[in-house]
């Protein structure tokens, strides 16, 4: 900041103190012609100028000091004050007893308003929660309903009652994310289990489509929270299988632990794929399809950032698109 730099808070404390510099001038030009109509020698005169420069010289360079200082003090304060505590230094000047009581009232201001708006947030998240709780209710039941029939229009519903239960999910996750949860459980976990457990939650899916699946399994072990890594595996397996029309889905990790999922599915444009992991981003295939929130995947982005997973994607328009996810934990840093 140029508030640091010396010679900027000198060039300050000068201008500040232009008055007093030029009440000085005006007191040696009054004592010169005094000394000069009592006919006192020259020599006296610079004898007694020189010693009056040399201890003001001295007396401004500590004020100067502590001038700069208290600037650079206040400067910190103004830098940090959301996470300011306990009392400043005591105030010098009525000038800084001002800035430390402005200082002070926002500093408690800012404490209610972050106050508030959590708790506002805790309810939001504790309303979601209920809801999302209350309305599992009602699907399972339809769900229970449906099943017990075998008919074409029970499935298609079946269908679409799994991706109302994906979006309600998504909300939730949503205002998790957006929260900075710190609801994650870091282990190592068996990555072969929580692919399988993504994979059965969307094989009804992948059997209405006649979307075929390609898995060896794996033996790897990863250092991940479960839930929110097959959280992000089910988005990118239920944009698989959206936009997937024929043709098959392939899961793989290599040696190196990435994980890549390629459809055989319409693929990204070009000019889409650097903004897919965008917030509300759809791009051409969802704008065209009518049904895409953009969401998904800025929802898988926020959260292999806070596992330090990274995801990216390479796609080819009529060829499929691969999402990898490098789960490797060399020189990751949590966030």
């Amino acid at each position: 900041m140029k508030q640091e730099k010396v010679y900027y808070i000198f060039g300050r404390y000068v201008r500040e103190h232009l008055a007093a510099a030029g009440l000085f001038a005006a007191f040696v030009v009054i004592f010169a012609v005094v000394f000069s109509l009592y006919n006192l020698p020259v020599e006296a005169v610079l004898y007694g100028g020189g010693i009056c420069l040399l201890l003001a010289a001295v007396v401004l360079s500590v004020n100067f000091h502590f001038y700069r200082i208290r600037h650079l003090e206040r400067v910190r304060m103004l830098e940090n004050v959301h996470i300011l505590s306990g009392e400043p230094d005591a105030a010098k000047t009525l000038g800084e007893e001002d800035f430390e009581a402005m200082v002070k009232k926002l500093k408690r201001l800012l404490d209610e308003s972050e106050t508030a708006r959590r708790d506002e947030a805790k309810e939001s998240m504790d309303y979601y929660t209920t809801w999302v709780h209350q309305i599992k209710t009602p699907i399972s039941t339809m769900k229970m309903m449906l099943e017990g029939e075998d008919s074409e229009e029970s499935r298609s519903l079946l269908s679409e009652l799994f991706r109302i239960e994906q979006y309600v999910e998504m909300v939730l996750s949503y205002l998790r994310l957006g929260e900075g949860s710190s609801d994650y459980v870091f282990k190592e976990c068996s990555l072969d289990g929580i692919i399988r457990s993504a994979v059965r939650k969307y094989a009804p899916q992948f059997v209405r489509r006649k979307i075929g699946l390609n898995y060896g399994g794996t033996d790897v072990q990863v250092l991940t929270d479960e839930k929110w890594l097959q959280f992000v595996i089910e988005q990118v397996l239920s944009n698989s299988i959206k936009y997937t029309r024929e043709g098959f889905v392939t899961i793989t990790v290599t040696p190196e632990k990435v994980l890549k999922i390629a459809d055989t599915g319409i693929g990204i444009a070009p000019e889409d794929v650097p903004r897919i992991f965008e917030k509300g981003f759809t791009g051409y295939n969802g704008r065209s399809d009518k049904k895409s929130t953009g969401l998904g995947l800025y929802l898988c982005k926020t959260a292999c950032s806070r596992l330090s997973h990274k995801i990216s994607a390479e796609s080819e328009p009529g060829k499929g698109t691969v999402i990898s996810i490098d789960l490797s934990s060399e020189n990751r840093v949590m966030e």
